[in-house]
């Protein structure tokens, strides 16, 4: 497991240190919770189960909860120890990456909803393809850009970039898919529409997951990356080696 000596763990001060790791550790944690609510949002709306539906909104409870509690530790934090360079970074970099995972959360409610809306119209719908596709592959970013932030590693948050290039070219193409489904058979266009609003918060969740990679590359290599484009993001990692 790569982790970069210039992240925490160096202070005089152990209860600063185990601070920083707790915090470190509560994000993780709501990382976990919230890839659970993606995974269960995929399963309600291909399988048409409004009991998971169920419980991917009743987690989204938990992980608002969550984030307040992570956020007010590290505004906690910032007050008691005022910290500097790669431990502002890291605690700033928490605080963002918890906020990406509560939008997370929130669109894979969405997801959830939709599956119970599609559930009830009984007859299926095309386009569970694309969903499951995407669905899986924004589901392996999320789990990238929580592993590059458990193990502060630039390179792995890159993929996660360059694996969102992907996701949004698929999606434009399911886009073009559902919207030739709707020309073909007008009487579609209500289920399919929800079908669209699945894809599109799955996309979305993909790009939250981006956010999450870019700031590991903030708290490592020190440069903000957000907007810059993934050209530049390389450039960024690759002077860091």
């Amino acid at each position: 497991m790569k982790t970069e000596p210039g992240l925490h763990g160096h202070h005089i001060s152990q209860q600063f240190n185990e601070e920083l790791e707790d915090i470190k550790t509560n994000l993780l944690e709501m990382g976990g919770l919230v890839e659970q609510q993606l995974t269960d949002a995929i399963q309600s709306i291909i399988e048409a189960d409004s009991e998971v539906a169920s419980r991917v909104e009743a987690a989204d409870v938990e992980v608002n909860e969550m984030e307040l509690a992570i956020d007010e530790s590290c505004h906690r934090i910032l007050a008691r120890r005022q910290p500097a360079a790669s431990d502002l970074r890291l605690v700033l970099g928490i605080i963002k990456a918890i906020n990406d995972l509560e939008r997370i959360g929130d669109e894979a409610a969405k997801v959830a909803r939709l599956a119970g809306e599609l559930a009830q119209q009984g007859e299926p719908s095309k386009g569970y393809v694309e969903i499951r596709h995407i669905g899986e592959r924004v589901r392996a970013m999320v789990n990238m850009s929580l592993d590059a932030f458990a193990r502060y590693d630039p390179e792995a948050a890159l993929a996660v970039a360059r694996e969102d290039n992907n996701v949004d070219m698929e999606y434009g193409s399911a886009m073009r898919e559902m919207i030739t489904y709707m020309i073909e058979d007008p009487r579609s266009i209500t289920r399919v529409l929800n079908i669209i609003w699945a894809l599109r918060s799955l996309e979305r969740i993909g790009d939250h997951a981006k956010n999450i990679a870019e700031h590991v590359v903030y708290m490592v290599v020190g440069e903000d990356v957000r907007h810059a484009g993934l050209s530049a993001m390389e450039e960024q990692v690759s002077s860091e080696e």
